[in-house]
């Protein structure tokens, strides 16, 4: 492993946990407000979280790629739900639910974060991945962006998770006119560039970072994750290569994959 490449994980290590990250974000007074409501999960942190929000969503602190997170929904009294994977399931009682979603769940610690009622394209859900590298000058560059659309069956957007990676702007068009379309993407990608200079103020190592918003009905931005060892593969799905061929070769230039990790990943693709 390039020394660079071990430096870098070995900083992050200490901001790996989607918990920490957030409490990050919140400690910053420009960017706290679009971070989601969240807390760490626990019986009466979810109550709580769900009598605040009717829907919330439960994910593991260490998972990746959408894996493990549960969407829970409170709709009156006597009826709850979680949807996992592709199976939504009712309770008549908060606790049944609760004892059932333990046993469901991952082990280890998860967050509650408040559900964000995301726009929609043809009737499923949609977010959007901004993509922020060191160039060669070690300045930060936004260098990908990419909307995505989810499985009908399913509470997450991520492509691992059968999502489908769309261009961001035909997923806006319905909601933007082309010229605001143009303005609104960049303003998405001064926020992901306002973000990675944060983190890189505190942990200065680290050479990209992935940032999941999701878009409300009034357009807000909210920051779903933010992933300090994103995966670039996503951008390869686009008919369009020239973001995913920039993404990869800063990943290359700062040590961060080989070119036989590339060919290897590529050919499962």
């Amino acid at each position: 492993m390039p020394a660079q490449e071990n430096n870098a994980r070995q900083q992050l290590a200490t901001l790996g946990s989607k918990w920490s990250k957030t409490k990050f974000l919140l400690k910053n007074p420009t960017l706290r407000k679009y971070v989601p409501d969240t807390s760490l999960y626990s019986y009466d942190a979810l109550l709580q979280m769900l009598n605040k929000h009717k829907v919330v969503y439960v994910k593991p602190v260490k998972g990746t790629s959408g894996n493990g997170v549960i969407k829970v929904v409170k709709h009156n009294n006597t009826k709850f739900a979680y949807h996992a994977g592709t199976s939504p399931r009712s309770f008549a009682t908060y606790k049944e639910m609760f004892t059932s979603l333990e046993q469901t769940k991952y082990k280890g610690e998860h967050i509650v974060q408040k559900g964000i009622d995301l726009l929609t394209y043809k009737g499923l859900i949609f977010d959007l991945r901004i993509m922020v590298q060191k160039n060669e000058k070690k300045q930060w560059e936004v260098t990908a962006y990419i909307g995505r659309l989810a499985h009908p069956k399913k509470a997450v957007t991520n492509f691992h998770n059968g999502g489908t990676p769309m261009p961001l702007e035909a997923l806006l068009r319905s909601y933007l006119s082309e010229d605001k379309n143009t303005k609104y993407i960049q303003s998405l990608k001064d926020l992901g560039f306002r973000i990675a200079t944060e983190f890189h103020k505190s942990y200065p190592k680290f050479m990209e970072i992935g940032i999941d918003f999701g878009l409300d009905s009034s357009l807000k931005p909210w920051i779903i994750e933010v992933n300090t060892r994103p995966d670039a593969y996503i951008f390869d799905q686009l008919k369009d290569k020239k973001m995913f061929q920039r993404v990869i070769f800063l990943k290359r230039f700062h040590g961060l994959i080989s070119s036989s990790r590339f060919r290897k990943k590529t050919r499962k693709q």
